[in-house]
C-alpha cells in the first residue's frame, strides 16, 4: 500500500532549524564559542586537596628518603619548601570557602607555586637525575583540565623551563655517596626531555577529553532545554483545548445579554458599548476556535496519530520555501496494516528539524519517506542537495560538526555546527529509534530514523 501528500498551503515555518543562530532560545547564547564551552574553573576545594596530596607525598618520599635509604640530602631545606606548601595551603583554605571557583590568575598563580616549589625540591634532590621529576607534570595536568589555554600554556612552558634547568642546575643526587657517582649529562638531558614530552603530551590529552566532555555536556543541556519546550507547547495545546471548551457557554451568554442589551438600549453611547460587546466576544470565540484546532493531548485519542498525520505536520512548515519541492510518501509491506504511533514531541521536533536541514540545501525537492513492516516503522528524510562531505559523514551527531560543506551557499546562509544534528539524534535515541546519516546516490543527503513497531505503535486494546 501507498499514500503520498504533497504540501499544497502555505503557512509559516514554526520549527526552526536547530542550526540557525537566534531561532531558539536555546540557541540564543554563542554556546560553541570555547570561551563560553568552558569547563568549570578550579574550586579552592579542589586546589587545596590535590596540594594536599602532593605534600603527603613528599613527606612521605623525604621520610623514607632519611629513614629507611638513609640518603644524604639538605633534609632542612626540603622540610621547609614542604612546610611553606602547607601553610600557603592552609591559609587558602582558611580565607576562602571551599566551594568558591578561583579566577583564573588566582588559580594560574597557585598552580606555578606549585610547579616552582615541587621543582625546588627536585633540585634540592638531584635535579633531573631524580625519578621524581615527572611531578612537574601533576599541576600543568590540572591547569589543562580547567583553565582556558591562555592559563595553561605559561604554566606549561614554565613546568618546562624548570625541566630543563634542572638538567644542568642541581645539588648532588642523595645517592652519589653510596654509588660513587651521580647521573651523567645525557641522562639527566633525557629526562628533562621526557618530561618535557610528558608535559605536553599529557596535558594535551587532558585538555582535549576537558573539552570534549564540556561540550558534550552542554550539548545535552540544550537537548533537554529543547525537549522541556517541545513538552510545554504539547502541555499548552492541550489547556486552549481545554479553555475553549470551558468557556464557549459563558462567551455565548455574554454575546445573547449583549444583544439583548443593545435592543434595548436607552441611548445611542449604551447602544454602542453593546455592539462592542458582541464584536470582543464573537473575536474571543474565533480565538479560542483556532486554539481549539490543537486537539487535547492528553485524550487518548488525539494522542495517536497516522503515519501520513506524521509526514504531513513535518512537512507543514516548509511549503513556502520557493524553488523547492517538498513531498511526503507512505508506503507499507503488503498485507501489513499501517500502524498508529503516539504523538511525541521528541519526533516531531526532530524530524522538522532534519526537513528543515534538508530543504537549506536541497536543489529543488526533499522527499520525506515513511515505512512500515510488522517489525518496524521507518522515517527517511532525502533530499537532492550536496550531501554531506566524507570527512565529516562519520562524525554526523556529535555536537560541534559542521553539517554540510559550502554552508554560504544554503538558502539562509548559515554556517551550522552540528547541535541541531546532535539535538535531534539524542531526542529520537532517547524513544527507541536507529539514526543514520549517508549521502544517496548519485547526489544529495540522507537522513533516516528507525523503531521497532513495539516502541512507538499505539496497541490496539
Amino acid at each position: 500500500m501507498a499514500q503520498a501528500a504533497t504540501q499544497g498551503s502555505a503557512q509559516h515555518r514554526a520549527h526552526a532549524g536547530l542550526d540557525r543562530p537566534g531561532t531558539d532560545p536555546a540557541q540564543a547564547r554563542p554556546a560553541w564559542d570555547m570561551g563560553v564551552a568552558q569547563r568549570g574553573r578550579l574550586r579552592v576545594r579542589t586546589l587545596t586537596a590535590s596540594r594536599w596530596l602532593v605534600i603527603a607525598g613528599e613527606v612521605v618520599i623525604l621520610v623514607l628518603a632519611r629513614t629507611v635509604l638513609d640518603l644524604d640530602a639538605p633534609y632542612l631545606l626540603c622540610f621547609g619548601l614542604v612546610g611553606l606548601a602547607a601553610w600557603i595551603n592552609l591559609l587558602t583554605g582558611v580565607a576562602s570557602p571551599a566551594q568558591r571557583m578561583t579566577g583564573d590568575l588566582e588559580a594560574t598563580v597557585q598552580l606555578g607555586f606549585d610547579i616552582v616549589q615541587i621543582g625546588g625540591l627536585v633540585y634540592l634532590t638531584g635535579g633531573a637525575g631524580n625519578p621524581f621529576l615527572v611531578m612537574l607534570i601533576g599541576p600543568v595536568v590540572l591547569a589543562a583540565a580547567t583553565l582556558p589555554l591562555r592559563a595553561v600554556a605559561p604554566l606549561g612552558g614554565l613546568a618546562i623551563a624548570i625541566a630543563l634547568a634542572l638538567a644542568f642546575l642541581a645539588w648532588p643526587e642523595p645517592w652519589r655517596p653510596a654509588t660513587g657517582g651521580g647521573a651523567s649529562l645525557g641522562y639527566r638531558l633525557s629526562a628533562s626531555a621526557a618530561a618535557t614530552v610528558g608535559v605536553v603530551l599529557i596535558a594535551g590529552y587532558v585538555r582535549q577529553a576537558a573539552e570534549d566532555a564540556a561540550r558534550m555536556a552542554l550539548a545535552l543541556d540544550v537537548t533537554q532545554t529543547v525537549l522541556a519546550r517541545e513538552q510545554r507547547l504539547s502541555a499548552l495545546g492541550a489547556l486552549a483545548a481545554a479553555a475553549a471548551h470551558e468557556l464557549g457557554t459563558p462567551l455565548a451568554t455574554i454575546s445573547i445579554v449583549a444583544k439583548e442589551m443593545s435592543r434595548e438600549a436607552p441611548t445611542q453611547e449604551v447602544k454602542e458599548d453593546a455592539a462592542l460587546l458582541i464584536a470582543q466576544a464573537e473575536r474571543c470565540r474565533e480565538i479560542l476556535r483556532r486554539l481549539a484546532e490543537t486537539p487535547d493531548t492528553q485524550d487518548e485519542v488525539h494522542e495517536r496519530m497516522s503515519l501520513l498525520q506524521l509526514v504531513h505536520e513535518v512537512i507543514e512548515p516548509h511549503a513556502d520555501t520557493k524553488d523547492v519541492r517538498v513531498e511526503a510518501i507512505v508506503t507499507g509491506a503488503p498485507g501489513v496494516k499501517a500502524p498508529d504511533i503516539w504523538r511525541m514531541p521528541e519526533v516531531m521536533h526532530a524530524m522538522t528539524s532534519f526537513v528543515e536541514n534538508a530543504v537549506d540545501f536541497a536543489t529543488s525537492e526533499v522527499l520525506v519517506t515513511a515505512r512500515f513492516d510488522a517489525q518496524t516503522i521507518s522515517v527517511e528524510v532525502r533530499d537532492d542537495g550536496p550531501g554531506f562531505a566524507p570527512e565529516v559523514l562519520s562524525k554526523l551527531g556529535e555536537p560541534y560538526v559542521t553539517t554540510r560543506p559550502g554552508a554560504e551557499g544554503s538558502r539562509s546562509g548559515h554556517i551550522g555546527m552540528g547541535l541541531g544534528f546532535f539535538i535531534s539524534k539524542t531526542l529520537l535515541e532517547r524513544t527507541g529509534a536507529v539514526v543514520k546519516f549517508q549521502n544517496a546516490r548519485p547526489r544529495g543527503a540522507v537522513v533516516s530514523a528507525r523503531w521497532p513497531r513495539a516502541r512507538i505503535e499505539v496497541r490496539q486494546s
